[in-house]
């Protein structure tokens, strides 16, 4: 992460003053470089703090200050006290390398870069004067695009010989990207905070003990009224280091800065997306998220598993199958790789020369209309496959897989329903328009498509015998889309992983028309007579593009639905319709 974390300290003799601080630098690590060293000399490109410059890391003492240039001078040594310093003169600080990355974390009491430094001691000094919480102690965000933005926790820490037995303290961490910095507020919060208790929890020790056995605050009392300095006689300021009896506290603290660098650039990543996501990865990111809250709520519950003989609808994949990582893409498969190896149907080219072409159409026809598909079989993994090979004509949102089941599903409950040979199916779903069945049955001759496959996934002990209440007409014209598919099937010039493109290409051009026609008649609320006139222009006039177009249109997101409808109730969307 491009951040600097940084102590601060409100000194009583000379205001707000930087103790530590801990920045990235991003540059080749040297040969032979691990764990923590100290006294680097070399001269690179840099890129400090997310600031791109040029500059020297140099051993230095932090009383001689951050650079020797004058537009930006540190602190003189005669301005400073013990409060004020963290380091010893001519300490060279801290340098811890991260071999995976190439980035060094470089603790100091201030900043090289004279830019920087200028950063971190205007942070600073706001963090401990007019950026604070109510009662001066808990965090607090701040910051402006020329000076970075800052996270800033104030706190206490006590001291039995300052004023009020208590002392002014801050950790700050400065960012260019506000956006970040604010999604990192939770995890710098909890890190930041655990770094304080210790703090205190280590003060609160020697304070304790100075006061059992030099009680202050009596002596105070019993004092004549002079200044509030001289009764201390000079110790007015006293180190972090004094007031924790921890000698090796700045190497501790720069241990915690850097690791906090290193996690909370971890924690959060980067995606570059080419456009905008696509129905089918929403569709998909909405179903882990439901996913998660289901198992969040399993793991307070005592339930038991479900029976198999009611088996789980999964719409769109069967996730407890595919991993997070895979299911976020939108051509994800829902098998994993065991189960492809073992697969009979590669792809739709391939389970087109299987069936034949008339009846790989009607099969297509189906699947896109969204009526039920049923395979009998007794092989779950060829069940399996050709429903891994089919869903990929369908946007995600429209699919409903049970994959095998030992009893007849319902429609609603799925459009792709695997059974066993011996489940008898009712009569009129054999008879309906809206289901098409393939029985897989053993072959009768020794072998059907002995040049199409090898041993290894050899279908042919196979027979596939599709039938439907509404068998597909020859010279019916069908959907655009169906056609479109069968072109690119054919076409032996395209190879799979290009068919497999086309097909992609040719949903988000359907879904792009689908999602027209929500919002023109289920937002807008269009008569009839426009929709007609819409569906012409979208070249969806015939009988089944209208069907397959209400079909999609359940497939839609929730995230785009809802978004239509936030900007139809808004007030400037109502006047302009007007």
């Amino acid at each position: 992460m491009n951040a600097i974390v940084a102590l601060c300290h409100f000194c009583e003799l000379h205001g707000p003053r930087t103790l530590f601080c801990t920045e990235v630098l991003h540059s080749p690590l040297p040969q032979g470089a691990s764990g923590d060293i100290s006294g680097q000399n070399e001269q690179a490109e840099e890129e400090e703090g997310g600031i791109q410059m040029s500059s020297r890391i140099r051993s230095h003492s932090p009383a001689e200050g951050a650079s020797a240039d004058s537009s930006s001078p540190g602190p003189k040594k005669s301005d400073m006290c013990e409060g004020c310093r963290s380091l010893a003169g001519g300490h060279p600080g801290y340098v811890s390398h991260d071999k995976e990355t190439s980035i060094k974390y470089v603790s100091h009491q201030h900043p090289n870069h004279p830019q920087l430094f200028s950063i971190v001691r205007q942070a600073c000094v706001r963090s401990l004067s007019c950026e604070v919480c109510p009662g001066r102690e808990g965090p607090i965000f701040f910051g402006d695009e020329q000076h970075g933005f800052v996270f800033s926790h104030t706190f206490f820490i006590k001291d039995s010989l300052a004023r009020g037995f208590q002392r002014w303290y801050s950790i700050i961490t400065i960012m260019m990207d506000r956006i970040y910095l604010i999604n990192s507020w939770p995890f710098l919060l909890g890190k930041i905070r655990g770094i304080i208790d210790e703090l205190q929890g280590k003060a609160l020790k020697v304070f304790e003990a100075e006061q059992y056995g030099c009680p202050q605050r009596a002596q105070r009392m019993n004092t004549a009224f002079t200044p509030f300095l001289h009764q201390r006689n000079g110790n007015a300021a006293r180190s972090l280091t004094s007031l924790t009896n921890d000698e090796n506290l700045w190497a501790c603290l720069h241990t915690s800065f850097a690791w906090l660098l290193k996690a909370c650039g971890s924690r959060l990543t980067e995606k570059l997306l080419e456009g905008a996501p696509t129905e089918d990865t929403l569709v998909q990111m909405e179903k882990l998220a439901d996913l998660k809250e289901e198992s969040e709520g399993w793991d307070g519950s005592e339930e038991e598993e479900k029976p198999s003989s009611q088996p789980d609808v999964v719409e769109g994949q069967e996730l407890s199958k595919c991993s997070p990582e895979t299911s976020l893409m939108p051509d994800c498969n829902s098998w994993n790789i065991a189960h492809r190896r073992l697969s009979v149907f590669r792809s739709l080219r391939h389970m087109r020369q299987v069936l034949g072409a008339s009846a790989f159409r009607m099969l297509a026809w189906h699947v896109l209309m969204g009526n039920q598909v049923i395979w009998k079989a007794r092989d779950m993994d060829l069940v399996q496959s050709a429903f891994d090979v089919l869903r990929t004509m369908l946007p995600v949102g429209c699919v409903r897989i049970i994959p095998y089941s030992d009893q007849y599903e319902e429609a609603y409950r799925c459009n792709f329903l695997g059974l066993s040979p011996h489940v008898q199916i009712p009569s009129h779903i054999l008879s309906s328009e809206f289901a098409v069945l393939v029985e897989v049955r053993a072959a009768t001759r020794s072998s059907l498509y002995p040049t199409l496959f090898d041993d290894e996934q050899s279908l042919n002990k196979y027979e596939f015998v599709v039938t439907s209440g509404s068998p597909v007409a020859a010279d019916r014209v069908g959907p655009t889309i169906l056609n479109k598919i069968e072109a690119a099937l054919t076409n032996q010039n395209l190879s799979v992983d290009v068919v497999d493109q086309c097909l992609v290409c040719l949903k988000e051009e359907w879904m792009n028309k689908v999602k027209v026609l929500f919002k023109f008649t289920k937002v807008d609320s269009r008569p009839k007579e426009d929709t007609q006139k819409l569906l012409s222009i979208l070249g969806a006039a015939e009988e089944d593009n209208v069907k397959l177009l209400k079909f999609w249109m359940t497939g839609l997101s929730k995230t785009y639905k809802s978004h239509l409808m936030s900007t139809v109730r808004s007030p400037t969307s109502s006047e302009s319709r007007n």
